[in-house]
């Protein structure tokens, strides 16, 4: 049995696609259509509280009895600085002015981490979604002993090698390998020490040091892109971008209109959205981020500012200061319903693994694989 087929097996579907879970995109009808068509359908749960977190859950599982996948963020809790806040707020102030709006008098921390949250824990355990993926770091280590006894499969985000150990050494399942061209955040459990590698290059690295299960992430927009991360030691592919078109989304008129447009081929990595690195189509937050800046506030205090800076901008009809997360393989990005975007997936790796002879899944130390 191939890598691809174990994993498969192990998440219980039919092919190794997982649609990405992309918090305030991904939809419990989306989710359902993925793991209907046979993917790995995920939420993103990383901005809900414990109760939004449960019901989306259920709303899911009144859709589909098949599989799909929760997201938690566990990233450090802010550390309020005024100063810092103060200084950012300033910087903003001339763009809220534009729309007759001012600044937040202060700024909070808007998203809740999973660290220390046993009552998300217990939820958890009591729903039993079939997989818990994590972003930004690792869960407290009981979470993980706990999950595991529960049967849940968990999957953690690595961006480079000492990520990849740690998830590893933690008694994670399965490994999602971020690569640079990924478009949302990345998920670095330091934002300072991002080395910013690609997803293939990242891919290859991973296969000769870990034995877990490898899922690509990052730039796979159809089935020639999940042929090649097989081919390269990857047992799946997880995909973004190329769901938000799907009418499941919840993604914005605004949204889809930028990603059928010219400026789907400009993404870039910013922290002036959020407080921590991620990529999206460029906007006016992007610009103002740059050079002479100040730094921005923690992770999600950041957040707070750029929302509040938004919903200013979008009440006068601008979106340049919307978050259109998005990767660099943005441009191939397809309008279809998701079981049909699963399905011309499928066709495409299937046709590509024909060409290609047949073999993919494989570590990338064996001999199916050169260099």
């Amino acid at each position: 049995m191939s890598s691809f087929e174990t994993l498969v097996a192990k998440l219980g579907i039919r092919y190794p696609i997982i649609q990405a879970p992309m918090a305030g995109v991904s939809t419990p009808g989306l989710v359902a259509e993925v793991s209907e068509a046979g993917g790995l359908g995920s939420l993103g749960l990383g901005a809900a509280t414990v109760d939004q977190a449960a019901r989306q859950i259920r709303e899911t599982r009144q859709l589909t009895d098949k599989p799909f996948n929760v997201n938690l963020f566990c990233h450090r809790p802010a550390t309020a600085d005024h100063a810092r806040e103060t200084a950012w707020l300033t910087h903003l102030a001339a763009e809220f002015r534009k729309f007759g709006a001012e600044p937040p008098k202060s700024l909070r921390e808007i998203y809740p981490t999973a660290l220390g949250n046993d009552a998300l824990l217990a939820m958890l355990l009591d729903e039993k979604p079939a997989v818990v993926s994590f972003h930004f770091g690792l869960p407290d280590p009981h979470w993980i002993a706990a999950l595991r006894q529960a049967g849940i499969v968990t999957m953690a985000c690595a961006t480079d090698l000492a990520e990849a150990d740690a998830v590893e050494h933690a008694g994670i399942d399965v490994l999602v390998a971020q690569g640079a061209e990924a478009g949302g955040h990345r998920g670095i459990f330091d934002p300072a020490e991002d080395k910013l590698i690609g997803t293939f290059s990242l891919v290859r690295l991973l296969s000769r040091q870990t034995r877990l299960p490898i899922v690509a992430a990052g730039g796979i927009m159809d089935g020639d892109g999940v042929a090649a991360a097989l081919r390269l030691g990857a047992s799946a592919a997880q995909m973004g971008t190329a769901f938000i078109l799907c009418p499941e989304s919840s993604a914005s008129l605004a949204y889809r209109n930028a990603l059928k447009s010219a400026s789907a081929h400009h993404t870039a990595i910013t922290s002036a959205i959020s407080g921590r690195p991620a990529r999206g189509i460029v906007n006016r937050l992007h610009t103002l981020g740059r050079d002479d800046a100040p730094a921005p506030p923690d992770y999600p205090i950041t957040y707070h500012a750029g929302k509040a800076l938004h919903q200013a901008a979008a009440k006068r009809g601008d979106d340049s200061y919307a978050a259109h997360w998005a990767g660099q393989g943005a441009p191939l990005v397809r309008e279809l319903p998701a079981a049909a975007l699963i399905e011309q997936i499928v066709e495409e790796w299937q046709h590509a693994e024909v060409t290609l002879g047949g073999v993919s899944g494989d570590r990338a130390d064996e001999s199916v694989v050169g260099d």
